[in-house]
């Protein structure tokens, strides 16, 4: 049963990050991409804890965690960026 529903959120997983890939590339603004980018981190991140889960390797736990924060500070820097005060 839970391998069935790793299955399920790894599918609707792949189809948000679809959705957002195609939202990073049509825009229309910078403001819509810089937050289509941050919705693909964190589906990234959703795809290493479903890894980590299906491998049962925890260390795949602090990767994730380690790019959820880069992730903020990257984000954090670019819309600082984009307002103009870097």
């Amino acid at each position: 049963m839970v391998e069935v529903l790793i299955a399920i959120a790894g599918t609707l997983a792949g189809l948000a990050f679809l959705l957002a890939l195609a939202r990073f590339v049509r825009g229309p603004s910078r403001v819509d991409r810089v937050v289509a980018f941050d919705v693909l981190t964190v589906i990234a991140i959703t795809f290493i804890v479903l890894v980590a889960l299906v491998e049962n390797r925890g260390v795949y736990l602090d990767a994730a965690l380690v790019y959820a924060l880069l992730s903020f500070l990257g984000v954090i820097a670019i819309a600082r960026y984009l307002e103009g005060r870097f």
